[in-house]
């Protein structure tokens, strides 16, 4: 009646009260009328974590104002009157291992981005080759573009023909010195991040790199592609054997040149 204590019925033979009407509150209430029902019932009960609202056009509006204030080339951000927008976003390539692109094709026109020409489907012949290391290609995309259309669109300016499953579009993010990574998943809009971050790539960029599931699917390869990975870890393991000779010549070499200059000395 006056402090309203209530506990679990699991809690009970723990509970040791100092009220300050002892007297009032033993007469006015029993012991079934100050427990409450099992934990398991309410308290245990994992709280699902509510998904943000989405933004309003207003503030949309708003976040790209503030985004176009801070831009210094040019790429801004555009509203749609459907509530859309379009805007750049620049995607680094970072592939260790080579892709496969058609062999002899001629490199794409105007006529055939235009046409929607796909090049790649114009010959049956594959070859494999590296990317150049650390490239840089800008993609005009929508909000309503998501990470899994990203990836098909860098491969197709590429005319790489793997399977887009192979690859994987991380962000890449540079807090207290440090360089962190985080996979996006397929269904995420890079444009939205982008839009969030702001115009500075230091505080946000985005990476293609192959997909690291952590088990390799070697069914996804083709036999070309599983030869090819043949020979380069042949290489490696060549350079690998170089660079030990070399390190254990210069050890040697330098072992003889001290018990050289060691010799006629006493002790």
């Amino acid at each position: 009646a006056d402090c309203r204590y209530t506990c679990h019925q699991e809690c009970r033979s723990l509970i040791q009260l100092d009220c300050r009407r002892p007297g009032q509150c033993q007469s006015q209430l029993s012991p079934e009328s100050t427990l409450l029902p099992a934990c398991s019932q309410n308290v245990t009960q994992t709280v699902q974590e509510e998904k943000p609202e989405p933004p309003t056009v207003q503030e949309i509006k708003q976040k790209i104002e503030k985004y176009n204030a801070k831009v210094t080339n040019c790429l801004l951000m555009k509203l749609n009157d459907d509530g859309t927008y379009t805007g750049f976003i620049k995607v680094h390539l970072k592939l260790r291992r080579p892709v496969t692109v058609p062999a002899g094709i001629r490199p794409q026109s105007i006529y055939d981005a235009l046409k929607e020409v796909n090049l790649a489907e114009m010959t049956d012949k594959r070859t494999s080759f590296y990317l150049p290391l650390d490239a840089i290609k800008q993609l005009h995309i929508s909000s309503t573009t998501t990470v899994s259309e990203v990836i098909q669109g860098l491969l197709k300016k590429f005319m790489v023909v793997d399977n887009p499953q192979k690859f994987a579009l991380f962000k890449e993010m540079r807090k207290e010195g440090q360089v962190l990574f985080q996979k996006l998943p397929l269904t995420e809009y890079p444009l939205y991040l982008r839009l969030l971050a702001g115009p500075d790539t230091d505080a946000l960029s985005f990476v293609l790199k192959e997909n690291e599931t952590g088990e390799v699917e070697w069914d996804a390869f083709s036999i070309p592609e599983l030869q090819n990975f043949l020979m380069i870890l042949d290489k490696e393991e060549r350079d690998k054997i170089q660079q030990v000779h070399r390190k254990y010549e210069r050890f040697k070499q330098k072992l003889q040149q001290t018990l050289k200059e060691a010799r006629g000395k006493p002790g």
